[in-house]
């Protein structure tokens, strides 16, 4: 069974913004999907597995934005 886990990403503005921060995050191993509402921030990763925040936080901060 798929775990889905929303997180609120501060900073990004644009498609440019939600691609870097997608590819990034689609790089942790489990990751099946990604998903990016710019307007809000909102960004919902679906993995196979829980995933470790800190290991969201870090491709976050590798995209060049930060988890509120």
């Amino acid at each position: 069974m798929s775990e889905t886990t929303t997180y609120t990403v501060t900073g990004m503005t644009c498609g440019h913004c939600a691609a870097s921060v997608t590819e990034e995050i689609s790089e942790i191993e489990g990751v099946e999907g990604v998903d990016v509402v710019v307007e809000t921030g909102a960004v919902t990763v679906t993995s196979a597995t829980p995933l470790d925040e800190s290991a969201v936080r870090a491709a976050v901060e590798e995209a060049g934005y930060a988890m509120a």
